[in-house]
C-alpha cells in the first residue's frame, strides 16, 4: 500500500515539490490556499466571487501526466485588447469548469480526469477569502496581492473573515503519513493553511510526521534577512500543539555573481542553514545540496528532494 502524502502550500513553491514528487509511488495530496488576488486570478475572483484559481493552474500543470504540450496550454497568457487579455486558459478552464460542477473542488477532480493526474488537488476553503497582513509600523494591508506588493515588512497575517475549511481536506490529513509543509511564499502561500483552527486540530491529533522543506532564498518583506531557524520558528508560531519534526534543507553554496545578481535585481540573499540555532528544536535535519540552476535561476533540485521524502516515509 502506497505511502500517504498531504502537502499544504500554494504558488510555485507547492507545484515545484509536487513536480519531484509525482515521479514516486506515493498518495499524494496537495491542499492549496486559494488566497491569491493578483492578474488574472484576482479579476475572476471579482466576476465570478471564486476562490483563487492560480495557484490550483500550476499544481494542475505540475501533477499532469499528459503531453508538454498540455502544459504549455494551461499556461497560455492571452495578449490582446480585448476583456481576455492577461487571461491564462487554465484559469479560464477551472473557472469554467467550476460553473459547471458548482464548486472549484468539484471542478478541479472534474479536470484532473482529463489531465491524468498524478495525486489529488484541494483548495483549502471554496470561500472567496481575503488575506490581511498587519506590517511592523501598525499599517493594515488588504489582499494578498497588495501584501506582497507593500514595501514594508510583514508582522503577522489573518484573514478579513474566517474562511469555511473543505472537509475532504480534514479527511486527508487525517489519513497521512507525511504532512509536508511546502517551500514559498511563507506569509502568503503556507501559513495561510494554518489559519484555520480545524486544520490545525487535525495536524495536533495526527500520528504523521510534519516536515518542513525550507526555502533557498529569502524573500523582499516577508523574510529578509532570514536564516533557517527563523523560517522554523515562524511556522512553529503558527502551528498548534505539535510542531515541525523534520527539517528539509540545503548546505550547497550558490555562485557569488548569480547571488550578486538576485541581490541587486530582486533583493533576494540564500538563505543560510545556521545549525547552531536550530539545536534546541528537536528536529530531524535533512541537509545536502539542494540547489539547481535553470537560465540562470535558483530552483530546487526536485529530483533529489523527493527522493529524500520518499526515503524518510520508507524508513518510518
Amino acid at each position: 500500500m502506497r505511502k500517504k502524502v498531504v502537502v499544504l502550500g500554494g504558488g510555485t513553491g507547492l507545484s515545484t515539490l509536487l513536480r519531484g514528487l509525482k515521479d514516486f509511488p506515493l498518495d499524494i495530496t496537495a491542499i492549496v490556499s486559494v488566497c491569491d488576488d493578483g492578474k488574472s486570478t484576482g479579476r475572476l475572483r471579482k466576476e465570478f466571487n471564486t476562490p483563487a484559481v492560480g495557484d490550483i493552474r500550476r499544481v494542475l500543470v505540475s501533477l499532469s501526466e499528459t503531453e508538454p504540450l498540455v502544459e504549455d496550454l494551461l499556461n497560455y497568457r492571452f495578449r490582446t485588447t480585448s476583456d481576455l487579455d492577461g487571461h491564462t486558459v487554465g484559469n479560464l478552464l477551472l473557472t469554467a469548469m467550476s460553473n459547471i460542477t458548482g464548486n472549484l473542488s468539484s471542478g478541479i477532480e472534474a479536470l484532473s480526469k482529463v489531465l491524468n493526474l498524478k495525486g489529488k488537488i484541494l483548495p483549502l476553503t471554496e470561500d472567496n477569502v481575503v488575506l490581511m497582513g498587519k506590517m511592523e509600523d501598525g499599517t493594515i494591508v488588504e489582499g494578498e496581492h497588495n501584501i506582497t506588493l507593500s514595501d514594508k515588512i510583514i508582522k503577522d497575517v489573518y484573514y478579513k473573515e474566517i474562511p469555511i475549511v473543505n472537509e475532504e481536506a480534514l479527511v486527508e490529513i487525517r489519513k497521512a503519513d507525511l504532512i509536508i509543509l511546502s517551500m514559498g511564499s511563507i506569509f502568503t502561500s503556507i501559513i495561510p493553511n494554518l489559519l484555520c483552527k480545524r486544520i490545525i486540530k487535525e495536524i495536533d491529533n495526527s500520528q504523521a510526521k510534519i516536515m518542513y522543506v525550507c526555502n533557498l532564498m529569502t524573500q523582499p518583506g516577508e523574510t529578509d534577512n532570514f536564516n533557517v531557524s527563523h523560517h522554523v520558528k515562524l511556522l512553529n508560531k503558527y502551528l498548534g500543539k505539535r510542531k515541525i519534526d523534520i527539517l528539509i534543507a540545503n548546505n550547497g553554496e550558490i555562485e557569488l555573481d548569480l547571488v550578486k545578481k538576485y541581490e541587486t535585481l530582486e533583493q533576494k540573499d540564500p538563505v543560510l542553514l545556521d545549525l547552531e540555532n536550530l539545536s534546541d528544536l528537536d528536529l530531524n535535519i535533512i541537509e545536502d545540496n539542494f540547489i539547481a540552476i535553470e537560465n540562470e535561476t535558483i530552483r530546487h533540485n526536485v529530483v533529489k528532494l523527493a527522493f529524500y521524502i520518499f526515503s524518510t516515509l520508507l524508513n518510518k
